[in-house]
């Protein structure tokens, strides 16, 4: 794929977008994106569309000008898809989407179908975020867009511990940090800094834990009870998955928690010994081999055995 710049010679309207229920690439690429076409494309009119973001994000720069309403009525010359599998990712924003002139997918999910009209999917990358480093000039990157693609790629990496961070991952954060970003700042209070709420929601879904499979494999259901015993909120469940395959001789850990409606989010991890992007992707998720998710609907224990007997069958 060309750098981007090529793709926004001529347009006059460029909207941006990432998938539903934000995390930090997803927020990190598209603010950087979006930064990027701010400051150096002034007279082009750019909309950043997503879901509203997680609160330890909104230092970055312009995350106050992100659009959460859907209801403008527009045709966008360029739509740039980031970060996201698919359409039906893209939630409300998929309408402009499919009335886009062009569009432009830039990912690093191994089950993205390539569903856009230019693709740039490249399910080896660390993040979106490192690919959008690629995709820009490098000597235009600001302090401000440095910060943006930082959190995105210490998010997807889980600071550099996960087997998708690759020398070149570790050569270009050092690279923004030569920016003179504050880093240290940066990790602890978008990685490991909790919330109370989110300390006790962990420890409901560490205590109501079970193992499986000789230990290897681990799961926790967390309930409409249990989040609102904890006044928790869906947002406060980011990392426990990765916490519990942090167990001595887990292999997989599976974490399921209610949405409403009904509909049961499943958030799964894998040290690589189970390719749950496949078990993703069989039942109507996705994701990479070692971070996978699905929503489904039904009641969670028959899930959990559901997702237990693909789990056995590939262990």
């Amino acid at each position: 794929m060309e750098k981007i710049d090529g793709y926004l010679t001529g347009a006059s309207l460029v909207a941006i977008a990432g998938h539903i229920k934000p995390d930090g690439d997803c927020t990190g690429s598209t603010l950087a994106l979006y930064n990027y076409i701010k400051d150096y494309y002034p007279h082009i009119r750019v909309t950043l569309y997503l879901e509203p973001i997680p609160n330890i994000f909104k230092f970055l720069r312009r995350a106050d000008e992100i659009v959460s309403d859907f209801t403008e009525d527009v045709r966008y010359d360029v739509f740039f898809s980031l970060d996201c599998g698919d359409r039906g990712r893209l939630g409300h924003a998929a309408k402009y989407f499919d009335s886009a002139k062009q569009t432009v997918c830039v990912d690093h999910h191994i089950s993205n179908q390539s569903f856009a009209d230019v693709n740039h999917i490249v399910p080896t990358a660390s993040s979106t975020s490192e690919l959008v480093f690629g995709l820009i000039e490098e000597d235009r990157i600001t302090k401000e867009i440095a910060e943006c693609l930082y959190v995105g790629i210490i998010h997807d990496t889980g600071v550099f511990q996960y087997s998708c961070t690759s020398s070149r991952t570790m050569g270009i954060a050092g690279r923004l940090m030569d920016l003179g970003i504050d880093y240290p700042t940066i990790v602890d209070r978008t990685f490991f800094e909790k919330t109370f709420e989110q300390n006790q929601i962990l420890g409901t879904a560490l205590l109501k834990a079970r193992r499986y499979f000789e230990n290897r494999c681990i799961a926790s259901i967390i309930t409409a009870e249990d989040m609102s015993a904890c006044h928790a909120l869906p947002k406060h469940l980011e990392g426990i998955v990765a916490h519990l395959r942090s167990t001595k001789g887990v292999d997989v850990s599976i974490l399921i928690y209610e949405t409403g409606d009904g509909q049961q989010k499943v958030s799964m991890r894998s040290n690589g010994a189970v390719d749950v992007a496949a078990i993703g992707v069989k039942h109507g998720g996705g994701g990479h081999v070692r971070a996978a998710g699905i929503t489904l609907e039904g009641e969670p224990e028959q899930i959990l055995q559901l997702l237990l007997e693909d789990v056995r069958a590939q262990l």
